[in-house]
């Protein structure tokens, strides 16, 4: 077996970090700051786009849509959730308080719906958690929203483990079969291969946070009953494949090795024994990149692009661009103020054959990417003076 160099300080962490960074290191590049106006950006396979400006957001981290229309968003320092309505955000939050701590890059992070919210009105959020030092700790909590408040709010599942570091990535995202699945990151070393920890894995449960029975690794001696694959780092971003119903996943690698993966039973995707990244250092984390019984990601990235929240577009607004997965990047080769947003497109086989850089002439830290139900795109920056960009046909 090689050897694993211990990686202790998490991606989120190191964005967190940038500023600091640059004056050490002169790593950044010039901040570019987001015009009042829309602005056009031109685009492979599709006519220019226009991107409309909605400001006032502060660290948004997630965004879901609602029946009428309303966006919700998550701030993750300020732990609050925003409307964003008619293109305007709304001067209240939504009255709502969890047992939440920005510590440590922490926060309020993904907010989802349940699949019958015009029935329940339940609202799922998740966020990072007070803790004993040493020890890192995670919730997730739902609650009904009854116009600008959510009432009835329970916390229906919360875990405290040793670990050091910064805080875990902690997307969610509800399946066609009928599940939440539900992503631990921040693993550090081999806790990722660990069964008696949370962290470095994805958990399958029931909507009120209950185990299903017939998890793959219910049952199994050393392994938590909620865990459902293993041996992840830092998760971000969750979506479903349109077509499979697929749940994919994200997640950060250190220097370089950020990945997309398709999500199966049981399954062990390799971190840290395997890996495409090197450590911060530039010393190799693994001398190896795939092995037997380790599951390969779909997609990969070297140089990182620190990846974030991510969707599949299957609008009308844009032809070209349905079934194109849609991925959002902080930055670029571990320079602040290069953040963007990629496409990926696929062949009839499901294989990778090209991918688009946007918005690198804005250098936004693009924190999440949502489809509307009007079959536009909607894109989060994460910057304190952070935005909603709305892309639409230039004419």
């Amino acid at each position: 077996m090689k050897t694993i160099n211990r990686v202790f300080v998490g991606v989120l962490g190191c964005l967190v970090m940038l500023p600091a960074l640059a004056q050490r290191g002169g790593t950044g590049v010039p901040r570019v700051e987001l015009p009042d106006d829309s602005f056009v950006v031109p685009t492979a396979e599709t006519a220019p786009i226009r991107v409309n400006i909605t400001k006032g957001l502060s660290l948004p981290w997630d965004m879901v849509f609602l029946p009428n229309g309303d966006l919700l968003v998550t701030e993750r320092s300020n732990m609050q959730l925003r409307i964003v309505r008619d293109g305007v955000v709304l001067p209240e939050p939504v009255d709502a308080t969890f047992e939440a701590s920005a510590a440590s890059a922490g926060g309020l992070m993904s907010v989802k719906i349940h699949p019958d919210f015009e029935q329940n009105r339940l609202v799922y959020v998740t966020y990072t958690k007070e803790a004993e030092r040493g020890n890192r700790a995670v919730g997730m909590a739902r609650g009904r929203l009854n116009g600008m408040r959510l009432d009835d709010i329970e916390e229906i599942f919360a875990i405290e483990e040793p670990g050091g570091g910064v805080a875990p990535g902690i997307p969610l995202v509800f399946a066609p079969d009928g599940y939440l699945y539900l992503g631990i990151g921040g693993a550090n070393d081999e806790i990722a291969q660990r069964g008696d920890s949370y962290y470095g894995k994805v958990l399958r449960l029931n909507y009120d946070g209950s185990v299903p029975g017939d998890n793959p690794f219910a049952g199994q001696e050393g392994f938590h009953p909620e865990l459902y694959s293993i041996g992840h780092r830092n998760m971000v971003g969750m979506t479903i494949h349109p077509e499979t119903g697929e749940v994919w996943q994200n997640e950060n690698g250190p220097l370089g090795g950020d990945e997309v993966n398709i999500l199966k039973p049981g399954a062990n995707y390799g971190w840290p024994l395997v890996t495409y990244g090197r450590d911060y250092s530039g010393a190799p984390v693994s001398d190896l990149r795939t092995m037997e019984g380790i599951e390969d990601p779909q997609l990969f990235w070297v140089p990182a692009i620190a990846i974030s929240g991510m969707t599949f577009y299957t609008g009308d607004v844009f032809p070209e661009w349905q079934g194109n997965l849609f991925v959002g990047g902080m930055m670029f080769g571990r320079i602040a103020q290069t953040g963007q947003m990629q496409r990926v497109v696929f062949n009839d086989n499901g294989q990778e054959i090209r991918r688009e850089a946007l918005f690198i002439e804005q250098r936004q830290r693009i924190r999440d990417v949502e489809q509307g139900p009007d079959g536009l795109l909607y894109v989060l920056t994460d910057e304190q003076d952070g935005a909603l960009l709305v892309l639409e046909p230039a004419d």
